[in-house]
């Protein structure tokens, strides 16, 4: 009866709403209506009431699809075949950015908070597994930790094997496997890159269900417990996927003075999208931190080989024969991010190319086996790929006017902008309500302005010739010992850049002086404004290529252990960490002794028992003493590991607060500041550090 009701009242307010969608008004009526709109957005703004927020997308929608209607109807008139070519182009892209609205605020909406499914007290029931760590070319020291931490795994012994996929064929590896007692898999080729090896493991294991980590994912203590219970009570789940957390700064947060306040890139996806996804049972296999039913994935023939993101293409598959998925909204698993700005727009590239290979050899819309919320769950992650040229098209379009006079938009300034305001205005604030704890307002299109001018031409290549392309591995575990400014990944953005600059200062000029040369002051100050919003936006993207010092190998982590302080002269005594990484910590001074007196060893007290390790003194001040680590035998660091990584509670943290969209757009604009004063300051330091590596070469040369 429910569901009768709530259809006869979605037709009753079909009428409705087609009538605000297509009732042309006068931009003194519509700035009226608009302001009405926001008023009533505000008001509803007080109420946290799921419900609330559904009514808030539903008038964001309509007003978002009432501008669009205005620009098909109202403004696409040209005079040259160029404007109609530019113009149309704009349009196109306003499309494209309607669609990609409607279809988040599908995934984000009501997004599924799923509980942990307890395993029973019965162990003998818990199903088999097989830990997959992938590896092609990745150092040792980034894949070590990984396979320690899978052994912190609690989960029966005779029920998990740990298997280590090398696909470099690695001697160092075979030897590492051996002496920790994991499995050590290759095979005579790698074909088929990531799936490929992971398909040959599965020929060789027997698990009924395999777990799969990228080799820098560190696996919490409770990883197992935490996922594979909902395998045992829903037997038609095939996946189980948890979110993707990176306890190494990304490039936009180790490059930008704010970026350790705003949420990671990858928060929204790793957060309402895959929870909202989950919702309608479109949950996505990341490639990484997930369990899968090995069953499932027999039945569609393996992990997916057709295009270079196996992950998103397999759960497709499995979804499409009816099986279930579901994602934890818990980060069990931590790794590290890519380091510099290149490695994240090759990585980014690898993931457009790949969504669009799907898009194109795998439809979600068409085939059998989806349901039509999975379709559009899909089609979303599929279409959002395709942003570069609607994202370059919005940052140049005002270039049109300012630096040719060329009119793309058929319409006064005033009813363009009256139609504008309330949809860009919606579309930000209700956003910030669904997603602002993940993503700050306006910060997607700083992340979509680095990626447009890079991934275009790929995405275009990819959707005419879908076959094209191969598997590209991502380095990880990199360092950097001076700063730079990396201009290859910014090139086409200065240019732009400077094209914007010129445009805005020739429609200062045009209407300071708009009676000479004829134009309407008000359509010069709408694109002047324009020109002045995307530059400031591109100058904040260029800002993230100002590569900053990156000299330690691990991450610290703030942590309080005792601790006990053996010194050379057999005197202990006691104290706390700070903070703890892989390669050192940080302790407490408990008294002088330090100063006169070397530090030996350092015994770390938990729960489990005493874990010592030899230290050497790197410095140390009135509160604390900074040790690096000596060599650590692999038993006492598979311990360590236990401590710092596989801590159940070790990527836990407070949510980020609340966005507020004018203090995230303050923050844009102190990137742009930032993008000026440190790189000027900066020189003289990196100069510096230059000139000391240098003599540092000079004398190791002269040593040998």
């Amino acid at each position: 009866m429910k569901k009768l009701l709530s259809v006869l009242l979605v037709l009753a307010m079909v009428p409705v709403a087609l009538l605000v969608v297509i009732t042309p008004m006068d931009s003194q009526k519509q700035y009226i209506f608009g302001l009405i709109s926001i008023g009533i957005l505000f008001l509803l703004g007080f109420s946290k009431k799921r419900s609330v927020s559904v009514i808030m997308v539903v008038m964001s929608a309509l007003l978002s699809t009432r501008y669009i209607y205005f620009r098909l109807t109202q403004t696409l008139h040209f005079n040259s075949e160029i404007e109609t070519l530019l113009g149309m182009g704009l349009f196109l892209a306003e499309v494209y950015v309607w669609v990609m609205l409607l279809l988040s605020y599908l995934q984000t909406v009501w997004p599924l908070k799923r509980e942990i499914v307890q395993l029973p007290d019965d162990m003998s029931q818990w199903p088999t597994v097989d830990v997959y760590i992938p590896t092609y070319n990745e150092p040792l020291d980034v894949v070590r930790d990984t396979v320690l931490a899978a052994q912190c795994i609690d989960y029966p012994r005779d029920k998990m094997k740990i298997y280590l996929l090398d696909d470099g064929k690695r001697r160092e590896f075979a030897v590492f496997a051996a002496d920790v007692g994991v499995g050590y898999i290759t095979r005579n080729d790698n074909a088929h890159a990531k799936a490929g090896n992971l398909n040959h493991a599965m020929k060789l294991t027997h698990g009924e269900l395999i777990c799969v980590f990228d080799c820098d994912h560190v696996a919490t203590r409770i990883f197992l417990q935490a996922t594979v219970g909902g395998f045992l009570k829903d037997p038609k789940l095939a996946l189980v996927q948890t979110p993707h957390y990176f306890y190494s700064p990304d490039p936009f947060e180790r490059n930008l003075s704010v970026g350790r306040n705003i949420p990671n890139e990858g928060s929204l996806f790793y957060g309402p999208i895959q929870q909202g996804n989950d919702n309608w049972n479109a949950t996505f296999f990341c490639g990484s931190c997930a369990v899968i039913r090995r069953s499932a994935l027999e039945e569609i023939g393996g992990f997916a080989v057709e295009t270079v993101t196996e992950d998103a293409h397999t759960a497709l598959k499995l979804q499409r024969l009816g099986w279930g998925t579901a994602f934890i909204d818990i980060p069990l698993a931590a790794g590290l991010a890519t380091e510099r700005l290149v490695l994240h727009v090759i990585q980014r590239t690898r993931w457009a190319r790949g969504m669009t290979q799907i898009f194109r050899l795998d439809n979600p819309l068409l085939g059998r086996g989806l349901t039509f919320p999975q379709r559009l769950c899909y089609l979303s992650a599929m279409l959002y790929y395709q942003f570069a040229l609607p994202r370059i098209a919005f940052l140049t379009a005002p270039l049109a006017y300012l630096l040719f006079n060329l009119n793309i938009i058929h319409s006064s300034a005033t009813l363009v902008f009256s139609y504008a305001l309330p949809h860009l205005f919606l579309a930000v604030f209700v956003n910030s309500r669904l997603n602002g704890r993940f993503r700050y307002s306006f910060w997607g299109e700083i992340y979509d302005i680095v990626l447009a001018f890079h991934i275009v031409l790929p995405t275009v290549v990819t959707m005419l010739f879908p076959k094209r392309g191969k598997f590209n591995v991502t380095d990880k575990g990199g360092l950097l010992n001076v700063g730079y400014f990396d201009f290859s990944v910014v090139r086409p953005h200065l240019i732009i850049a400077v094209l914007l600059a010129a445009g805005v200062v020739a429609g200062i000029v045009r209407a300071c002086a708009h009676d000479y040369f004829g134009v309407d002051p008000r359509v010069i100050a709408l694109n002047v404004g324009w020109g002045l919003y995307s530059l400031i936006f591109l100058l904040a993207a260029i800002a993230v290529a100002r590569e900053t010092r990156q000299t330690r190998k691990t991450i610290r982590i703030d942590v309080d252990i005792p601790v006990l302080i053996h010194y050379a002269s057999g005197i202990t005594s006691r104290s706390q960490t700070a903070d703890l990484s892989m390669g050192g910590c940080r302790i407490v001074v408990p008294d002088d002794r330090h100063q006169s007196d070397e530090i030996e060893e350092i015994e770390l007290l938990l729960q489990s028992g005493a874990i010592a390790i030899p230290v050497s003194i790197i410095a140390s001040d009135a509160e604390y003493i900074r040790l690096m680590f000596d060599d650590i035998p692999l038993s006492r660091r598979r311990e360590l590991v236990r401590v710092v990584l596989s801590r159940a509670d070790a990527w836990i943290h407070p949510p980020k607060p609340q966005d507020n969209p004018f203090r995230s757009m303050l923050t844009i604009v102190r990137c742009v500041f930032d993008l000026f004063w440190l790189t000027w300051t900066s020189r003289r330091e990196n100069r510096r550090l230059r000139a000391e590596l240098a003599a540092k070469a000079t004398s190791e040369e002269g040593s040998v």
